[in-house]
């Protein structure tokens, strides 16, 4: 990367396409807890049609937000989405404090999330709780360990020799703090 070059301020939004927007509405503002900020009711022209959508914001606190979709037309929601994988792996992670932490985790088994829909995972180097929200997306809730900065310094410094390192073939563990 150049050392010019100016990274983008903060996450704007992401997008996905919901089933059921009052579905996803309810876990996320209801139990979650990230208000609705804005609600579009749009028509475009999109991919050469004009789309007729809905498409809701809830806020983050630095300002960015995650949005859903849902298309009137049943031709649109079914090209457009919700065509989440079926793997943990693709999921979008969210930073949280301690106790911001818990109370989802109360609100969600008070909603009677439990095993499968939701896990817990300790990294080390922070924990996380996972969920699968009413779309099947998988959204992860993550605290920091209190040594983060010291740790995502260390990482930071072999960033590059720890992923040449990996793709070279040695996939010895380097994550000594669990």
């Amino acid at each position: 990367m150049s050392v010019h070059a100016k990274l983008p301020s903060r996450l704007h939004h992401t997008a996905y396409v919901s089933k059921d927007l009052e579905a996803t509405r309810a876990f996320y503002e209801d139990i979650i807890g990230l208000p609705l900020i804005a609600t579009w009711c749009e028509a475009d022209e999109l991919f050469g049609a004009t789309r007729t959508y809905c498409h809701c914001f809830f806020g983050l606190a630095d300002g960015g937000a995650l949005a859903f979709f849902q298309f009137a037309n049943p031709e649109d929601q079914a090209l457009f989405g919700p065509k989440i994988p079926d793997s943990p792996f693709h999921h979008i992670a969210l930073n949280v404090d301690e106790e911001t932490q818990k109370g989802i985790e109360k609100r969600l088994a008070e909603a009677g999330y439990d095993m499968p829909q939701t896990y817990v995972l300790e990294h080390g180097y922070c924990r996380s709780v996972y969920v699968t929200d009413p779309n099947g997306m998988i959204v992860e809730f993550t605290h920091d360990a209190p040594e983060a900065e010291k740790i995502n310094a260390l990482r930071k410094t072999d960033a590059h020799s720890e992923l040449k390192r990996w793709l070279a073939g040695d996939h010895t563990n380097n994550n000594m703090f669990r």
